[in-house]
């Protein structure tokens, strides 16, 4: 596996490989691998010749207060994590040479953006498309690489593929979950024993959700029963949303329908977690 640190050299690699006629799947992270970090890597592997994942923090993905300084990194081992895949290319850059001085130039998905996690993480999501449409601009990957439980950054980078014209696949792969149904993550570190138990809630309430929505219930009574439910945990925080919406448009879901999506973000002391599932119903 080579470690590529530069813009121009990843892009000189990437020239050489698209002249052997090579498809590329890139997985981009932020570190802290865990398996579902992992199960995309197969994924991409699977699909294709060449195998390239990336580890940056983006910066500009954080607003004022919030966790850029501890997010967890352990870049050594991740490095043995992804050896032992097999990875052809870890894209590992700095951050002032992605963004140097006088940089002034943003990716800004309207409508979805400012939707669920948007309303609470202002700016967030065009940190996300910026750092997304320039690490395709660098690696022109065939395919990419993202997990459902970032349904939300999911659809906008899909609509920003589609609106800038990228030839991109994009592919989104299950949550891979926890023996007890907590969505992986790296922010889990973050949890206390305690903690780490009432997190528990989320994964409880979604099913719920998901049993009374194929029962036929009015979504917005499920909404109310989802809230209920997380209202119970005495160490939930803050609930900052949770209920039924349309997995197209992030909008609430106020009537019957055959796909819906049930999605959650709350805080369990200082950590924030989010989480949804898919519903369809027959």
């Amino acid at each position: 596996m080579e470690i590529i640190r530069t813009p121009r050299m990843m892009r000189e690699i990437i020239k050489d490989l698209k002249a052997k006629s090579k498809s590329i799947g890139f997985v981009p992270t932020m570190g802290a691998l865990h398996e579902g970090h992992l199960s995309l890597i197969r994924r991409a592997k699977d699909d294709n010749d060449i195998t390239i994942v990336s580890i940056f923090v983006n910066p500009i993905q954080f607003g004022k207060g919030e966790d850029f300084d501890r997010y967890p990194r352990d870049f050594d081992t991740d490095c043995e994590k992804i050896k032992n895949f097999g990875v052809d290319y870890l894209f590992y850059p700095d951050a002032k040479i992605l963004y140097p001085e006088g940089y002034s130039t943003f990716v800004n998905v309207e409508n979805l953006s400012n939707k669920l996690c948007g309303k609470f993480r202002p700016g967030h999501f065009r940190g996300v498309a910026t750092i997304v449409c320039k690490l395709f601009n660098i690696i022109s990957p065939n395919r990419a690489y993202f997990g459902q439980k970032d349904y939300q950054q999911t659809l906008i980078i899909k609509r920003m593929v589609e609106d800038l014209n990228f030839d991109i696949e994009i592919i989104v792969c299950p949550t891979v979950r926890e023996v007890d149904g907590l969505a992986m993550s790296s922010r889990n570190s973050y949890l206390s024993e305690k903690e780490r138990e009432a997190a528990t809630v989320i994964y409880k309430a979604l099913k719920e959700g998901e049993r009374l929505l194929k029962a036929h219930e009015d979504p917005r009574e499920v909404t109310n029963k989802i809230n209920e439910i997380l209202k119970e945990e005495r160490l939930v925080k803050e609930i900052q949303y949770a209920g039924v919406f349309d997995p197209l448009t992030l909008d609430e879901a106020k009537e019957k329908k055959n796909n819906y999506l049930i999605a959650i973000a709350l805080k369990i002391g200082d950590t924030r977690l989010i989480d949804n599932i898919l519903v369809e119903v027959n």
